[in-house]
């Protein structure tokens, strides 16, 4: 991966905390494993989810990586903080594990594919330190999926920027969708995908501060200097996309969004 395309910044770090909390129970109420399993959690980052899945397996053991030793060292220090005692920590390459072969029952991993360049082979990594009949689990969003009120075409083009930058950096901002077809190409069996949909109205506080205005807008935010600066969009037009998409977070505003998780068995 050549560079994360939400950058390492303090407000990144601060809008994934948002997301991972804001999402906690959407995304993992079933991210439970069997007692005395070894977990392998690549791609952690700041431990985000990290700190939502290892308490929710105490009796198993969590390996957590990622490849920036910046990101493992603050995972490490709010695991710490948390009091929670059964994850690893490691800086380690998806592509270069370090571990071996058929060594984890489990693998984990959320929002990793959609930054790769060649997401075919990471899995093929990871099949190589998966036992026979063990299980991976991941999570990927799909921007393709966003659709609000009040409506707005510069907020759409904006939306579409962090997609084309995703992809001029190799990866995929849409790959939720294709989570089956990729499993199936890497060979897993007892294939399943569950969309994840987040649907925001003012009847739901919560999410509208945590998703609507504190993830998705603040990602979007995120991601307009540089879109401007490639061309891909008018300041005039990002910034109205900008303040559209935060329109959303009040009264009367919408917003849905579809993630998408995925099962597999080696």
């Amino acid at each position: 991966m050549e560079k994360y395309v939400h950058g390492y910044s303090r407000r990144e770090a601060v809008r994934l905390m948002d997301q991972a909390k804001t999402l906690e129970e959407l995304f993992h109420y079933d991210s439970v494993w069997p007692k005395g399993s070894k977990i392998l959690e690549t791609g952690c980052g700041i431990g985000a989810q990290t700190k939502i899945i290892a308490p929710k397996n105490p009796d198993s053991q969590f390996y957590s990586i990622d490849i920036s030793k910046d990101s493992i060292l603050e995972a490490q220090k709010s695991i710490n903080i948390l009091g929670i005692k059964n994850v690893i920590f490691q800086q380690a390459d998806i592509f270069n594990l370090p571990f071996e072969e058929n060594y984890f029952d489990h693998i984990f991993l959320c929002f990793v594919l959609e930054h790769l360049p060649n997401p075919m082979e990471a899995l093929a990594k990871l099949k190589q330190v998966l036992k026979p009949g063990g299980t991976i689990m991941l999570i990927e969003g799909d921007h393709g999926s966003t659709y609000f009120h009040p409506d707005s075409a510069e907020a759409m083009e904006a939306v579409k920027c962090l997609v084309e930058i995703q992809k001029q950096l190799g990866g995929d901002a849409n790959i939720g969708r294709r989570l089956f077809p990729i499993l199936q190409e890497a060979k897993f069996t007892n294939i399943s995908i569950s969309p994840r949909m987040v649907y925001v109205d003012d009847s739901k506080p919560a999410l509208v501060e945590g998703f609507t205005k504190n993830t998705f807008s603040a990602m979007i935010e995120g991601i307009a200097e540089e879109a401007v600066s490639k061309n891909l969009i008018s300041k005039k037009n990002m910034q109205k996309g900008v303040d559209d998409l935060y329109r959303c977070a009040e009264p009367g505003g919408i917003f849905c969004y579809t993630f998408f998780k995925g099962f597999g068995t080696k």
